[in-house]
């Protein structure tokens, strides 16, 4: 699906509700958007963010590499929001042990993604940093329901474009796990654990660019 033949609820999920009252560093989130676009850009090494994203989810055109190496720039993302900003706040409960239990497994999806990266002759990307709009465990747990679900998406948008069956039973295995983390974390703050159309819709790169690259920092 392109980007002209959004559906209703697609269009209206390409902006991130759960940031919309936060300001990072004193910026509003429509500067922090492009803050974060340009500099997602820029740890790609591209110059323009279309291509980028492009790369790791178009139908055509985007090898394994291309679409792991999104795809552990995501975990990096998920790993970074529970170890480093989970341990800054003093969360509670289920809360904190969540984030220790999901912390590790995003971790260890890191690990893997870049081994399958160096075995396809590939050069796993870098760690960017990361700046996370989140003071308490509330905005936490809804970030938190935000990366989690996206995550599900990204790699359910990428899927039709992996050619080794050895690395799309990777990705099967992960998303499975990614999906597991949303429903811990929708159910712990209210919200259904499944889409109300009964399917998961696979995310486009606008999406995942709209959710994922404002929280990018140069």
């Amino acid at each position: 699906m392109s980007d002209k033949t959004l559906t209703h609820n697609e269009a209206a999920g390409l902006a991130n509700p759960e940031l919309a009252g936060f300001e990072v560093h004193g910026m509003t989130r429509s500067s922090f958007i492009l803050r974060g676009a340009l500099a997602a850009g820029a740890v790609y090494g591209t110059s323009a963010v279309t291509p980028f994203v492009a790369q790791a989810l178009a139908a055509t055109g985007s090898g394994d590499v291309e679409i792991l190496n999104f795809a552990l720039t995501l975990e990096y993302l998920e790993a970074d929001f529970y170890t480093v900003k989970g341990k800054e706040l003093s969360l509670s409960g289920q809360a904190r042990a969540y984030a220790t239990q999901f912390g590790q497994e995003e971790s260890e999806h890191v690990t893997a993604l870049t081994a399958a990266i160096k075995q396809l002759g590939g050069k796993p990307v870098k760690k960017p940093k990361f700046a996370f709009p989140a003071n308490s465990e509330g905005s936490f747990l809804a970030l938190a329901s935000v990366l989690e679900n996206t995550g599900v998406g990204a790699y359910n948008g990428a899927a039709p474009s992996i050619q080794s069956k050895q690395v799309l039973a990777a990705a099967g295995s992960i998303v499975q796990i990614e999906a597991r983390h949303a429903a811990a974390i929708d159910l712990l703050i209210g919200k259904s654990p499944t889409p109300s159309e009964g399917f998961d819709i696979p995310l486009t790169k606008a999406q995942v660019l709209a959710k994922a690259g404002p929280l990018i920092k140069a």
